[in-house]
Parts: structure tokens; sequence; C-alpha cells
């Protein structure tokens, strides 16, 4: 080659001064290794640079080095190699010397099929696709970045290890789904990122986090972080290969929903938060002492709002670094399995928050939310609403739920806010919202993604419990989808909670008035299946904890807590009480506190949660108590027409198991002569009363149990006379069962 032909090699393209401005769409048009004959020319753009060195692999023969000739003084190097000639990059910085490959000498790193799946919102393994994924390319060790940012102008990653100069490391657009990628080699695990991007009008953003993120920086700050995704050390092969039968509608379901910060403070440190290994060593030897089948945590997906206790998500791949790294989650999940509890997570896919590192306008446009506010913004929250209705949100929520199903054996997913999906009217006043194409206010889009999700989980995550937080009448919530379902596992039963709460809160002279409320909810008990939830909601913003709404002295309060749980826990339906339930807190809930300890040093706290623990062991051992949760054949009316005494009665029933008395005295009038009808003769024995003196009750009761007559009551040919406890329920169960 001549010498003028040679020096053409350093002359640059036009496209070059918008690479050199940092607005350049398409940096591997220029950059890295463009073909020149029997030369290869090298592009390298390193501002601030002092001096960028070429070190030339050879196949028999020790690299060489050639020094790259700055054409420009804002940074950019051209040098040339052999064509094909393997190289590197030694770049002088004003403290030393950087030896790399090169970034823009990578080929197309995303497969065609992966841009397809992902544009028809089908891609079910988006956590090992998008955002950063240490690998090696080509013998080389780095991290590939993809984020999908169709809109956008440019894109950069920003990090750490460049400075966090946007003009260092622009993307690739692959166009066919509206993402960009680039390999970085020589970082890994541990970098902190961000991306810089320029939308369409050419205007600079602000940092983006990664949306797809599997780490990321502790709040306050909102830095992505690379994560180590080398494979855990599973050890809960037991409790996987069970689960089918742990999870199954027969079996006993009771969850302890807890808020990991204000659980239990560092000792010594009230503002201070435990980490998944400290509570590896508290919480989960609580919830096993307790009795508790399953560990619900409010979100534990990253956020940056402590306020927001988690249901304002921005990081829906990434466990929050509050807690610690996302291997010790994993461990935490690890430890729960292996002591035979399960882990259901609050997972919010319905809305997020406009912070600016965030999701919202993420390359200029709305592109996870809705453009217009009356679809899009969310009027209770002041948050962003997803668009349900584009293929690439769907598959970035699916991607999400599949996320902690699968990388971290997660056993469940509590959906929140569901019927915020539904309904497009949902919170608006009239003109305030957009009907949908056939003029109704159902979010149709939504129904079409919940339904996809659910389908979804249960081919790919088969025995994962997916749980709806769902408030309305909407039919068939956990009915299958192939049956107009929406698909789910549960459904909150909120009405049921709403009813009976209000019934407990009266005072008893007049809860003759209000019979209705105990009764209702059993009307329609199996229309789904349903779960029974004292949740964190019922005890914050002004509400008063469990305790403080039950009225009367203080005797009164607890007596009445003690028949609420027991009437719960024998009630059909799976159940969940939120942290601090069992220890008769007698505070609203504080998130930046913890819950009443305190309260295990008094007769009353020790009494309620030996009780909830009592109700959790009947409740795993006594079939009666949950096999048919879901069927009206595991439900008998006793008595419910008692208006004036407000007392209550009722068999559960289990196939192949005996059957258990529930008698409710909702008043503080002991009833010492109840007559109440028995399905078989023989002693009943007395399984529960919480009145008892172990619960820090009036220790009133039947001696141990009843025998049973034969005089006909209630439609049963036998009954039991029984001493009724004031503000107390009784489980009995026949002898032979016992």
């Amino acid at each position: 080659m001549n010498v003028a032909s040679n020096e053409s090699a350093y002359s640059l393209p036009p496209e070059a001064e918008d690479l050199l401005r940092g607005t350049c769409p398409d940096p591997f048009a220029i950059l890295g290794r463009q073909p020149h004959g029997r030369l290869d020319i090298v592009r390298a753009f390193c501002p601030d640079a002092r001096a960028v060195r070429l070190v030339v692999q050879r196949p028999r023969s020790a690299p060489i080095e050639r020094a790259m000739r700055r054409v420009d003084e804002r940074g950019l190097y051209v040098g040339t190699v052999p064509a094909g000639a393997r190289y590197r990059l030694k770049i002088g910085w004003a403290d030393g010397w950087e030896e790399t490959e090169d970034p823009y000498s990578f080929g197309l790193l995303l497969g065609d099929l992966d841009l397809h799946l992902f544009a028809r919102g089908d891609h079910r393994d988006l956590d090992r696709v998008m955002g950063a994924q240490p690998m090696v390319i080509d013998g080389v060790a780095g991290v590939r970045f993809a984020v999908w940012a169709p809109n956008a102008f440019r894109v950069s990653v920003i990090g750490d290890f460049n400075v966090w100069d946007g003009r260092r490391h622009p993307m690739r657009l692959r166009h066919a789904a509206g993402i960009w990628e680039l390999f970085i080699p020589r970082i890994g695990p541990g970098e902190r990122y961000k991306y810089e991007i320029i939308d369409a009008e050419q205007r600079l953003l602000p940092p983006k986090a990664d949306p797809y993120a599997l780490a990321a920086e502790q709040p306050p700050a909102t830095a992505s972080v690379v994560a180590d995704t080398s494979p855990f050390a599973w050890t809960d092969e037991d409790w996987m290969q069970g689960r089918a039968g742990r999870q199954a509608h027969t079996a006993p379901l009771s969850i302890y929903e807890v808020h990991l910060a204000s659980w239990r403070r560092p000792e010594g440190d009230p503002h201070g938060i435990l980490r998944w290994a400290d509570l590896e060593r508290t919480l989960i030897p609580y919830v096993v002492e307790m009795g508790f089948t399953h560990i619900e945590l409010m979100p534990v997906m990253e956020h940056p709002f402590d306020g927001s206790w988690g249901y304002q998500t921005l990081g829906l791949y990434a466990p929050s670094a509050r807690f610690g790294a996302p291997h010790q989650f994993a461990a935490f999940v690890d430890a729960c399995h292996r002591a035979g509890i399960g882990v259901i997570l609050d997972w919010v896919p319905a809305h997020f928050p406009a912070d600016v590192h965030g999701l919202a306008h993420f390359d200029g446009s709305c592109l996870y939310e809705h453009a217009d506010r009356r679809e899009g913004y969310h009027p209770d929250w002041h948050t962003l609403i997803y668009n349900f209705g584009r293929n690439e949100i769907r598959g970035f929520l699916i991607g999400s739920a599949l996320t902690w199903l699968r990388r971290y054996h997660v056993d469940g997913l509590r959906v929140d806010a569901v019927a915020s999906m539904l309904y497009r009217d949902y919170s608006r006043r009239e003109g305030e919202w957009l009907a949908n194409i056939h003029g109704g206010r159902e979010n149709l889009e939504a129904v079409a993604f919940v339904r996809d999700l659910n389908v979804t989980v249960a081919e790919l995550c088969p025995h994962t419990l997916m749980i709806a937080e769902e408030s309305t009448a909407w039919p068939g919530v956990s009915w299958p989808v192939a049956d107009g379902g929406l698909g789910f596992s549960y459904k909150w039963n909120m009405g049921w909670m709403h009813d009976t709460l209000a019934y407990m809160g009266r005072d008893p002279i007049w809860r003759r008035y209000h019979h209705s409320e105990i009764m209702f909810g059993l009307h329609y008990a199996f229309s789904e299946r349903f779960i029974l939830p004292l949740s964190h909601d019922e005890v914050v913003h002004g509400k008063g904890s469990l305790l403080e709404r039950m009225p009367g002295d203080d005797w009164r309060k607890h007596a009445g807590l003690r028949a609420y749980f027991a009437f719960m826990w024998a009630h059909p339906g799976k159940k969940l009480l939120f942290m601090g339930g069992e220890l008769a807190q007698p505070h609203e809930w504080r998130a930046d506190g913890e819950i009443a300890w305190y309260r295990l040093d008094q007769p009353e706290g020790r009494g309620m949660q030996a009780l909830v623990r009592d109700l959790n062991r009947l409740h795993r051992a006594i079939p009666a108590l949950h096999r048919a949760d879901c069927t009206p054949d595991g439900f008998d009316w006793l008595v419910g027409d008692d208006v004036d005494n407000a007392v209550f009665a009722w068999l559960r029933r289990a196939p192949d198991a005996a059957p258990v008395l529930v008698v409710c005295n909702m008043t503080p009038v002991p009833r010492p002569a109840y007559r109440v009808g028995v399905p078989a003769g023989g002693y009943w024995r007395e399984l529960l009363n919480s009145d008892g003196g172990e619960y820090a009750g009036s220790g009133m009761g039947n001696g141990g149990g009843a025998m049973a007559e034969p005089e006909p009551a209630h439609g049963c040919d036998h009954s039991c006379v029984l001493v009724l406890p004031p503000l107390a329920v009784l489980y009995l169960t026949p002898e032979w069962a016992a």
C-alpha cells in the first residue's frame, strides 16, 4: 500500500464530528475496526487520555505496540493493524496506563431470536439477556449491557470505569427491537453504572438507572450495580420437590406478613436495619416457633423512598441493597426452605414512581407509562401507570416475576393493587378517565396482561402461588384462565376483613344489630379461593392497632382480639397476619420503629403470642381446619341465628377426617349452659379455648370437654351443653379423633 493510501486511513468520515460532540447514534460505524484493504483502521475515542497505543497480537511472536495518532484534540485516535489481527488498546491516563480490549471490536451481541421475542413480549429469560450481564466473549471477560430505549437518539453506558463520561461508551442500536447494546471488557461484578440518554430532540436527559439491573446501590444513592450472576449453590432440594403438596389448595397456609426494616432493629441502633444474615438468625426461627407456614415480605425490590414501604418500586429485578447483596437474599430464601418455611414477596406491577433516575420518560418519551394522564397517572399515589398495551412492558413485568420465582426460588408473589389495574376509572372522577374500545370501564390491556402473567407462571414455575390483592367484585379472580378467570391462586378477601373488623369494633351491646357482618362473608366464601388478610393496611393511617380497634377496657380488648383470632383461624380461607398482631401490639405500626417486643414482658402480650402459636399448630395438625378451605363441603352452620346472644357455631369438615366444632361467644356475658348440636355422640374434647389461663384469659371453660347427649339440636341427633366463656371461641373434636 503506498504512502498516500496509508495516509488516507487517518482521514475521518463526516459522522466523526457527531461522535466528538457526543451525539453519534451509530458509534460502531466510526470506532473500532474498519476494513481498509490489507490493513484495518482502528479508531478509539478516549477523551482526556494523554496517549493511546495499539497492542497488536501476532500468532507466533510477542505482541508489538504501535502509537495511535491523535487526529482531534478532543480525544480521537487512529491507528492501523494488519487485516484481521487481534489487538488491544493501551491508554495512558493522568494516573497511569490502562490496557483493555476495544469495546468496538466486538460484533453483534444479542441474537435475532432474542430481539424477536423481546419485541413480541414473549422473552422469558430477560434477567439473563437485558441489563448488565458479566460474561466472556471471544475469550475476553467483561460485561454486556443491553437496554430498551427505542426513541433515544444516543445511549451511553456511564460508570466509575469511565468516570461517568457519556462520550466514552456510546452503544449500538438494534433497530428491530429498539435495544441498545455494548460489551465493555475487563469490568465485572460490583461496578456502578447508569445510562446517559440523549432523546430524539437531542436533549440530554438525567442519567437513568437500569430498569433490568439485578443489583443497585443502597438508597439514597441511585446507581445500578453489575451483579454477580454466578449460580447460587442451593440446598433446598427437599423443599422444592415437596412444594406442590405444601402449597396445594388442600394444604394449611398461614402467612406472617413482615416489613423487614421494622420487624426488629439491631440491638442498640433504633434506626438500623437487619441484614439478610441477621434475619436468617432471628426471623426464621421465630416464624418456625410461631407455626406459620410462610413469610410474606413487603416489597424487597429496590425502591428509592423508604416511606413507600417498598410499594413505589423502581428496581423490579433487584433485591434492595438495604438488606444485602443478591446472593445473600438467595441464602435467606434457601435457609427459609431448609427450615420448612415458604417465601412470598409483595410485587408491584401496577405503577411506579416518577423519580428522574427511573422509568419516567425513560428515553425522552412516555415509554413505560401512558402519555395521557387519564391513563398514565395514578391519583392516589401520585405515580405513573405501566402501559399494559405494549408488548415490551408486558414482557418486562413478566420477566420480573419470573426472576424472583426462578432465580431466587421464591414460592409466590402477592400482586399489589390489582383492582387499580383492572378498572380504568379506579379512584377517578367523571371526565378523568378514558373508556376502553367498547366504551366500558374495564382495562382490557391490564386484564390480558394479568392472564398472560398467570398462565406463564403456571407453565414455567408450577406450584408457586400468585395472590391478588383485589378488593372489588370482579368475577373469577382465582378461576383458571381457560374458564374465563384471571388465573390467580388466591384472592385476598378484603370484604371479609372489612365486615368482621367492623363487627369486632362495635360495643358488644350493639352487635346484635350487625349480625350480618359475620354472616355475609360465608355467602360468598367459596366463590373464590380466599386468603383472610389482617395486613399492614389495617394498622396504619390512623386506624390504630388491632388491639385498639377492640372496644371496652383493657381486659375486653385483649379478650376480643383473642376471640377474633380464634374466629379467623376457624373460618374457611387461608390466613395472613401482619407482624405485631401476635403480640397484641397496643399502638399503630410505624415503619421507622419496630414491633412491640416489650409486650412479651407482660402476661397479655405473652398470652396473645401463645394463642397465635397454638392456632397455627392446630391449623396445621387438624385436616378439618384447612383441607376443605376452598369448598362448601368443608363448612356447616349450626348456630347462625342467635342474634340476642351473639353466639355463632359451625362445623369444619374434611374428607376422611374428624370434624371440629367451633363455638363463638361475641359478648362479655358468659353462657353457662349453652346447647349446641353435634353430628356424633361420645366425648368431645376441647382443643382450644381462647379464654384459657395460658392466654391470659379468665380460665372459664368446660374442664377439657363435654359429653354429647342423644338430644337433637340444630339439625343433629346429638348435642353438647357447653360453658361459653365471655368473648371467647371454643374448638372441640370427638375424643376418638384426638
